[in-house]
């Protein structure tokens, strides 16, 4: 059985990896500015500064587009907490140290146009939004946590030598599902500045996937089982970063209700295209540990077809009440 390799031989190993794809995102990665997709000229003071403070019906945005706007932009408040996680499970020199600065630098983005679309436009309430912010960034996230407490007696750290594949297996994962959040919310908006505001955003977020996607294709092929099994762990506990925040519960169901973000998206848009980019089914690398990983992800994916299918019957049904008594579901 080969043994794991530690966290520093891994980074060692994969630099020159690292340092290609940080040119490559260089070379493909837009330039932006925040201020460019904000609508300026609807903004108006609030009370403070002798103007009126928010009231519900200034808002354009339906109680869907509230609930994925504010998930979405609190999601990238905690940009500390991720940053911290990745640092940890990087490093902060050479090629280690320019990506992590610059992905903090591209994430930071997010979160500065969505609030200032959110407050000019009076979208949502920012009193709640500010309180929900200091609620979710004082709890923090940490995935390798989430982890740890959903695989009992399974320390991602001890057992694999290195949380780096850990960590660079979820935020592929995590990335994309981002993409695919902030896209579908744009388009029920029902605002064009918003739509065009939230596809920069998402085409950030293919980028940054690809980055950690093509770090994680050369760990599969530097230490197959030990990849293997730290995705199979991650698919198997996956949870979105926003998880815990303030009105997650809800917001994430009227989400799913809805078509932002469901199980067969999940499944569909994030998971499997990944899994096939890595060609999981079809190496012949694996020894032992990775067959019994990759048996373990097949059948969890087989599980969660049949989990996709009963969530859209009961969405199916609970819509059709919901049109017989004429009102929107929320």
């Amino acid at each position: 059985m080969a043994p794991n390799l530690t966290q520093l031989e891994l980074l060692i190993e994969l630099e020159p990896v690292a340092a290609s794809n940080v040119d490559r995102h260089l070379a493909m990665a837009k330039d932006w500015h925040p201020h460019d997709y904000v609508p300026w000229e609807r903004g108006r003071n609030f009370a403070a500064l002798g103007g009126i403070d928010w009231e519900p019906e200034q808002s354009g945005l339906s109680e869907l587009a509230k609930a994925a706007m504010v998930t979405n932009l609190l999601t990238e408040d905690n940009l500390p907490s991720y940053h911290r996680e990745i640092a940890e499970n990087f490093s902060r020199d050479g090629a280690w140290g320019t990506w992590v600065g610059r992905w903090t630098a591209e994430e930071n983005r997010h979160g500065i146009v969505m609030r200032d679309y959110l407050v000019v436009t009076r979208g949502v309430d920012p009193v709640a939004l500010e309180q929900a912010r200091m609620i979710h960034m004082t709890t923090g996230y940490s995935a390798m946590a989430v982890v740890d407490d959903k695989a009992p007696g399974f320390d991602v750290n001890s057992a694999s030598g290195a949380g780096f594949l850990f960590s660079v297996a979820y935020v592929t994962f995590q990335e994309l599902a981002t993409r695919v959040s902030h896209r579908n919310t744009g388009r029920v908006c029902d605002d064009p500045v918003a739509d065009r505001m939230l596809a920069r955003i998402a085409a950030d977020e293919n980028l940054h996937m690809i980055f950690y996607r093509n770090l994680c294709a050369a760990s599969l092929d530097l230490a197959p089982d030990q990849t293997i099994e730290a995705i199979n762990t991650i698919v198997q506990n996956f949870q979105m970063p926003g998880a815990g925040m303030p009105g997650w519960r809800r917001n994430g169901v009227l989400m799913a209700k809805h078509g932002i973000y469901d199980l067969r998206q999940h499944l569909e848009e994030v998971l499997l295209p990944v899994l096939r980019k890595w060609n999981i089914f079809e190496r012949t690398d694996f020894g032992p540990r990775g067959e019994a990983a990759r048996e373990s992800l097949a059948a969890f994916l087989e599980r969660l077809r049949g989990d996709v299918l009963r969530f859209e019957e009961q969405r199916d049904r609970s819509l059709a009440r919901a049109a017989q008594r004429g009102r929107q579901l929320v």
